[in-house]
């Protein structure tokens, strides 16, 4: 091969779309190729002996220059090229991701008697995360939680909000929600688009997404780090109950904020702790 190179990240992953273009020392174009799966490049022409520019470049990332000489052979081996990304910390890589409900939570808050605030969450919860190899906003969510789950500190309002005036836990035992899309928002920020089935009603609903970085675990495996936040209006499920104390003050607020805190591990099951 006349030129061979392979592409990563900063953490060693491939980088499966990237183009490798080298042009001579007036700016023309000698050839282009693209990377593989595996990140590598190779390609047959032949270059005549001299030296080259090297530009390696690939959509999210930092494009890198280098010189390059040609010899006799006709071969250019770049050899290793890391690639930073634009904008923001590096991407979990492609595949799928499963997330570790012992390390992720799933809360929700909602105003009570107009002044403060009740805080819930989920003890139950499953959900799994497909990253697209190439288009980042190919990339797929689904979770399930179970509505009975639900945990705010008191056993009789917990009672209450599994009844069928909310969540109707017996009816509607998993609340899920699947992704049908996703958007830039900024550096390390996306909207996920989706739909979220409860209490049998399905609605769209968005989450404002953030991604915190990946790191080694413990275990010997990769992890990433999420934060998601959205809005929900109780009345869009159903969910129409309501005391009213006095002066139009309702006891418990019709708007609700969910936020999800989520640990992700690579690859499609858990490791044994």
């Amino acid at each position: 091969m006349a030129l061979t190179a392979r592409i990563r990240t900063k953490d060693g992953w491939a980088v499966s779309h990237a183009v490798v273009t080298v042009t001579d020392m007036t700016g023309t174009q000698m050839l282009r190729a693209g990377a593989d799966a595996e990140g590598a490049v190779r390609d047959a022409t032949e270059l005549a002996p001299g030296a080259y520019t090297v530009i390696v470049t690939a959509v999210g990332y930092a494009p890198v220059a280098s010189s390059a000489i040609v010899t006799g052979s006709g071969r250019a081996e770049v050899g290793a090229v890391t690639l930073a990304r634009q904008g923001g910390t590096e991407l979990p890589p492609p595949g799928p991701w499963t997330v570790d409900p012992a390390h992720s939570t799933v809360a929700a808050v909602a105003q009570h008697l107009g002044i403060s605030s009740v805080h819930g969450r989920f003890t139950e919860f499953s959900a799994s995360i497909e990253i697209a190899p190439d288009e980042i906003t190919e990339s797929r969510v689904e979770a399930v939680i179970r509505a009975a789950s639900i945990d705010t500190g008191n056993s009789m309002r917990d009672t209450h909000l599994r009844s069928a005036d909310f969540l109707d836990a017996e009816t509607h035992p998993e609340i899920t929600y699947r992704s049908t899309g996703l958007t830039v928002a900024g550096p390390d920020r996306w909207t996920v688009h989706g739909d979220l089935t409860m209490r049998g009603v399905v609605r769209p609903v968005d989450l404002d997404l953030a991604h915190l970085g990946i790191g080694a675990d413990p275990w010997g495996g990769t992890r990433a780090a999420f934060r998601a936040t959205a809005e929900l209006h109780r009345e869009d499920f159903a969910m129409n109950y309501n005391q009213v104390v006095q002066a139009g003050i309702a006891a418990i607020g019709t708007t609700l904020r969910v936020e999800l805190d989520v640990q992700a591990v690579q690859g499609d099951t858990l490791p044994r702790a």
